[in-house]
């Protein structure tokens, strides 16, 4: 028992507890709405159910969220990366639909995400434009610029090869193990390589990390460049997914569902340390959300409102003056147990 105690105090004092918490309290209330909401199935050696296709479409954001976490941990921002998606989106269809050929299609996309996140890094570390001014111009023309690569239309294509990249399964989700690789490969390079201690450093103090001769600039050009390119990959997921590109719908708004993930996992938007781990676990949280509020039926008009009122509680039960609230009614009540047995004693 002590040693579960322990396990469950050091878990509790982590950041990621909160975010977890919130998660499983919304699956327990759609098993308790819908018992069968977390039945999963095999059918033709797929894994299918609810909880399945709720990862697959987190896929997109967890990538996405994952480029904002890096990026908001230097007191930055990009909320260009719905649009970002859009162009890598349409360019990958036209390739396809020009060519035929899947790789080149998917380099193009990604090349894309490269370029567009060297422009963000350019102006924000190299010209000094405020993140959001500077990731603000191709939010607004980005997708502008996917509707001149698609002529205006919705350019849908039917080559198997590609779809399978948003559609496949391996057993689960082939978009799943993309994530997985992408998320793994980034975790390395923030915790097992002094990026991540650049990262942070920048994020408490930028001058000072300047005057410990660390490379401000192009630390943070490399996260925006980072950024861009998974927003690509998140593009090129969405665009298989859907076998076509809609330059006006793909990754519309999912920007502001990348900053939500973040925050909800636990990265403060001054800057300093950032948790990836955190983040998975808060765009899930995002989906899974958002699938709960699609299946109770809930009138459209009224989705984000609820939407909101849910991110505002979880962010609110995060926050330094709740746990000292939550803490300390905790050790009055223990307080209050131990009383009562002196008295009875």
């Amino acid at each position: 028992m002590h040693k579960i105690k322990d396990i469950f105090k050091k878990f509790y004092a982590m950041q990621i507890f909160w975010p977890v918490a919130s998660l499983i309290v919304l699956i327990f209330l759609n098993f308790v709405i819908r018992p069968g909401f977390v039945s999963i199935n095999i059918r033709d050696g797929h894994l299918y159910g609810n909880l399945i296709d709720i990862i697959n479409h987190a896929a997109p954001l967890i990538l996405i969220s994952i480029g904002m976490t890096i990026v908001i941990a230097t007191q930055g921002i990009d909320i260009s990366v719905g649009s970002i998606i859009a162009i890598s989106a349409s360019v990958s269809a036209s390739v396809i639909v020009m060519s035929g050929n899947v790789p080149l299609a998917i380099l193009a996309g990604i090349f894309v995400g490269l370029i567009c996140g060297m422009w963000n890094g350019m102006l924000v570390a190299y010209i000094g434009v405020q993140p959001m001014v500077a990731t603000l111009i191709l939010y607004i023309v980005g997708r502008g610029i996917a509707q001149l690569v698609t002529g205006g239309q919705i350019l849908t294509f039917t080559n198997k090869t590609f779809i399978f990249i948003g559609t496949g399964y391996w057993v689960i989700p082939f978009a799943v193990y993309i994530t997985v690789l992408v998320v793994g490969i980034v975790f390395y390079l923030m915790r097992k390589t002094a990026l991540g201690l650049f990262v942070e450093s920048i994020g408490v103090n930028n001058s000072a990390s300047k005057f410990a001769g660390i490379n401000s600039k192009r630390v943070i050009f490399s996260l925006y460049v980072i950024c861009g390119i998974l927003s690509g990959i998140a593009g090129i997921i969405i665009c298989s997914n859907i076998k076509c590109a809609d330059a006006n719908n793909a990754g519309l708004w999912l920007e502001l569902d990348a900053i939500l993930a973040t925050v909800i996992g636990g990265t403060s938007m001054a800057g300093g340390r950032f948790y990836i781990g955190g983040t998975v676990i808060g765009a899930l949280f995002i989906q899974t959300l958002t699938t709960t509020i699609y299946s109770m039926g809930v009138p459209p008009e009224v989705t984000l409102v609820v939407k909101a009122v849910v991110v505002i509680v979880v962010c609110l039960i995060q926050t330094t003056e709740f746990r000292k609230m939550f803490n300390g009614r905790l050790f009055h009540n223990k307080n209050n147990l131990n009383a009562k047995k002196v008295e009875r004693i």
